[in-house]
């Protein structure tokens, strides 16, 4: 029996880079105990007949990683509902998440692994699928391997990082098509900090510009139980606190907005004019300066009410309701989204933004620093477009000769200009982990299907956190649908680390294995763990989450990071309208799209369904002689798209907005040939600070192509711009000008 030292076995572990007091490991064989380690699980485990047994887990469906708990009868799974022990979404689960039932009983599923033979896709076996990875991978110079993934954290992370090093390569690019990767490199040069907490519910005004937290941006189960308390009056007392006031500015109408008490719209990429004038206006007005620097007082003076109102589209009336709002009703808390960060000065917009909180004095009471995570390793790995880049132009120099794919479609979510589809061609050999056949597995040379997260082990750290530290476990809730056909990936990255580092591996027959023997070794570093090994590990399986001992850290400001620098505005003829890629909660980039369960939810704000549609202005659509249902062609300077029109009064009036998420050429029988795809029209525009690709920065030119058809909705046919439900008008809207904002929050 081989023996290898405590840094080492660390690693391994997943425990690096912090202080640990691992149970017997001083110089320590990675094999001992683990004899007393036997894989799960026994299908009887699951069957309790007439009887539901519920079992708690992780939803892998976005990156909030909510808790989760599975009803199973009979050993199916049949329903998820939130895990009431987890801090992150206390209970409560949302729709997407509840349709991980199902993605695994999806009938497109991959049942078997596939080998390009003869220019085509055919079955293979694990064995030879193993093998030929192992012939593949074996004589590799580092730099000639790259792996592409989805967000990552946990042990699943630590194993896959662990392997990429293993074949001495630094290329591991994680990537996200919706990522918030610039509102996290501005926090961290303002915060210290890249994901701070937000406390909606101790706020008193929220002013967000394009921050979608009820719907799609960064935990919304978590937002939305703190924005029920935020709304919630408690003024018992005239010191208590009152029904909070929220204020949404974006140049489309989110769900978010729908529910404001005021929605502004905006010129899109003009948010970080409006944030300079409003921090203009309330130092004027005699807010607190002394955490700003003299270069960003004397800067923001130049932000005067005329500018605001020229450059931005927002009225003067509307601009000086804001500045009182924000005046007299404090804590406030000001959030940045994507629709202000999306463009080339993103980070400037998302910059001015955030100053908001530091004039207003929302540090420290609104916005506090996360707990310390003591394990690096573990942390969440979160993806951005600025890794895409970097793959694509190594695939363009030739520099891969392998590549791994996994939780990623780039595919189909890489815009047309990138030619990421024959870039990837340049590759000698490709493999997709997957659980359908996409657009990028059917690029691939093998394809490895990989079991459902409802029969998957793992471990998860969402990057968000909302008060302490909390790992979620996840869980099999079933017995594998097709258990000589899919595998999980951390067992797939076990067997190939044993092909590579057998001494340091051997020791684990599993992924379950590997993970019972990471968490018992180290369970001192969790709160209330049981001293006896058993007895914690089914305490956090049953629980589902295990807190971590993190410190708690201040929060500080650095206001003289930030670079608030704002272009003016600047219009384009030929292409006179501005996109908005929609980010709809079932959808997200697309990997949803073969779910009929989303396909058949309609919208929140227009209800369609089944399809695509581009919004428009109702004045704008009567001005170039354009109804509901007209097929238009959307036109930017890389491609074209053409869908039905939905005239939309939550947009503003010189922008279009087209959902994300369908137009699948792959992915099963209900997502292929649904809709269009507008990933493919965006213009190479990116982050002058990170290098993001900046989604709303594309400009397009709108045509009639002279088709029409109905248009599938739920809410009923009226020819109103706003329909009405069964001849009742439940909204009733007015137009700004006429509007009495004297009388309006």
């Amino acid at each position: 029996m081989s023996n290898i030292n405590r840094r080492d076995f660390l690693k391994v572990l997943g425990w690096s880079g912090a202080t640990v007091a691992v149970a017997g490991c001083g110089n320590t064989s990675v094999e001992s105990g683990a004899e007393t380690v036997m894989s799960y699980v026994q299908p009887e485990d699951f069957v309790v007949p007439g009887i539901g047994v519920y079992y708690a887990s992780t939803c892998t469906q976005c990156e909030a990683s909510c808790g989760v708990t599975g009803r199973v009868r009979e050993g199916r799974i049949l329903k998820l509902e939130g895990n009431p022990e987890s801090a992150i979404n206390q209970g409560r689960l949302c729709g997407l998440g509840q349709a991980a039932v199902q993605h695994h009983y999806n009938p497109d599923r991959l049942k078997e692994p596939m080998l390009r033979q003869g220019g085509s896709l055919q079955a293979t076996t694990w064995d030879k699928a193993m093998a030929l990875l192992a012939e593949k991978t074996g004589n590799l110079k580092g730099e000639q391997f790259a792996l592409l993934s989805g967000g990552l954290s946990g042990h699943l992370k630590v194993l896959v990082q662990n392997y990429v090093d293993s074949l001495g390569s630094k290329n591991l690019y994680v990537y996200d098509a919706l990522t918030p990767a610039v509102n996290r490199a501005v926090s961290q040069k303002l915060y210290g900090t890249a994901t701070p907490r937000f406390h909606l519910d101790k706020a008193q005004v929220i002013v967000s510009f394009g921050a979608d937290f009820l719907d799609t941006w960064v935990s919304p189960v978590h937002f939305a139980s703190q924005y029920a308390q935020f709304r919630k009056a408690q003024q018992r007392m005239p010191s208590e606190k009152a029904r909070g006031t929220l204020v949404q500015i974006e140049p489309r109408m989110t769900l978010t907005g729908a529910n404001a008490d005021r929605w502004i719209p905006i010129i899109p990429g003009t948010e970080g004019i409006l944030a300079l004038g409003l921090a203009n206006a309330l130092l004027k007005s005699g807010a607190a300066a002394k955490n700003l620097p003299a270069a960003v007082v004397s800067a923001v003076q130049a932000y005067d009410k005329a500018r605001i109102n020229k450059e931005t589209g927002v009225s003067g009336e509307v601009f000086d309701k804001l500045v009182t709002l924000l005046s007299e009703r404090s804590p406030s808390l000001v959030l940045s989204g994507p629709s202000a960060e999306g463009h080339a000065h993103g980070a400037q917009n998302a910059a001015a933004i955030m100053l908001l909180n530091v004039v207003l004095g929302n540090v420290g009471r609104t916005i506090t620093a996360p707990a310390k995570l003591p394990f690096p390793q573990l942390a969440a790995a979160e993806g951005n477009s600025a890794a895409l880049t970097a793959f694509n132009d190594g695939l363009a120099q030739g520099r891969f000769k392998t590549v791994f794919i996994y939780d990623a479609n780039p595919v189909y979510t890489a815009p047309e200009f990138m030619k990421l589809r024959d870039n990837l061609q340049k590759a000698e050999f490709k493999v997709a982990f997957a659980h359908y056949l996409d657009e990028t597995a059917l690029e691939a040379d093998l394809v490895l299907p990989l079991d459902s997260a409802l029969e998957d082990w793992g471990t998860h750290i969402a990057a968000y956190q909302s008060g302490g530290i909390e790992l979620t476990m996840q869980q099999p809730l079933m017995e594998k649908l097709y258990p000589n056909g899919t595998r999980s990936l951390g067992d797939v990255m076990l067997d190939l680390l044993k092909q590579r580092r057998a001494d340091e591996y051997k020791g684990f027959a599993d992924y379950y294995t590997y993970l019972k023997i990471a968490l018992t070794r180290n369970k001192g570093a969790f709160s209330d763990a049981p001293a006896d090994d058993e007895a914690f590990w089914n305490q956090a399986l049953s629980h589902g989450v295990l807190r971590v001992k993190g410190q708690e850290q201040p929060i500080s400001v650095n206001a003289a990071a930030l670079d608030i620098t704002q272009p003016a505005p600047t219009g384009d003829d030929q292409f006179p309208f501005h996109l908005v890629p929609a980010v709809r909660s079932g959808f997200r980039d697309g990997r949803h799209a073969n779910l009929p369960w989303l396909q058949e939810t309609p919208d929140s704000l227009t209800t369609l369904v089944w399809d695509s549609w581009v919004e428009i202005h109702p004045k704008t659509a009567e001005r170039m002689g354009i109804k509901e249902g007209d097929i238009l062609e959307i036109a930017s300077k890389n491609g074209s798209i053409k869908t039905q029109a939905y005239l939309f009064p939550g947009v503003q009036p010189d922008t279009v907005a087209v959902p994300l998420g369908q137009g699948h050429e792959a992915l099963g029988r209900y997502a292929k040939g649904v809709g269009v795809n507008p990933f493919k029209l965006l213009d190479p525009v990116f982050d002058q600070s990170t290098g993001e690709l900046a989604m709303h920065a594309t400009r397009v030119k709108v045509s009639k192509t002279g088709a029409h058809v109905k248009v599938v909705k739920e809410e009923g046919w009226s020819p109103l711009p706003i329909n009405t439900q069964q001849g009742r008008k439940l909204v009733a809207t007015i137009a700004a000008d006429k509007a009495n904002l004297s009388k309006e929050v």
